[in-house]
């Protein structure tokens, strides 16, 4: 059973406003051994790749050029939230800094390369259902702790 959840950039598709991946040689360790399940929120959202970018200015997400996306990205956290939950995954592995997976820090909404302190959509609703979040920074200590709580139930 899978036991994260994780931005399917990470695990190498190429799903970025870009087109690009952000390939995290772990978090893709981790689908390989069946306990990640990929997720992109925007995908679910029905966002073409490439797309513009987006940041939250406040309370909503909008393009670079204004257009207001808001309701798609909760629309896409929300499916994502959903996949997270019948998996029963309780670990998310998200990418930092995005407006749908950021963790902790986001862009501030001025498309300038500053940073907030902040959540994305998907990440708030996550937390929200209590389910652990980290980023790609920092999935090298949760695959350890995975790991130890896999290995202490396996001897139980």
């Amino acid at each position: 059973m899978p036991v994260f959840i994780v931005s399917a950039c990470l695990a190498g598709i190429p799903c970025r406003y870009d087109g690009r991946a952000n390939t995290c040689a772990a978090v893709v360790e981790l689908v390989r051994r069946g306990l990640a399940v990929p997720v992109c929120p925007e995908g679910l959202a029905e966002l073409p790749v490439p797309r513009p970018p987006c940041e939250i200015a406040g309370d909503r997400v909008l393009r670079r050029d204004g257009v207001d996306l808001t309701e798609a990205f909760e629309r896409g956290a929300q499916r994502a939230l959903e996949l997270a939950l019948r998996h029963g995954c309780r670990r998310a592995v998200v990418k930092s800094r995005s407006p749908s997976c950021g963790a902790g820090r986001i862009y501030d909404g001025t498309f300038s390369g500053q940073l907030c302190d902040g959540d994305g959509l998907w990440v708030r609703l996550l937390r929200r259902h209590g389910v652990e979040v980290g980023t790609e920074e920092d999935v090298a200590e949760a695959v350890r702790e995975a790991e130890r709580t896999n290995t202490d139930s396996n001897r139980s």
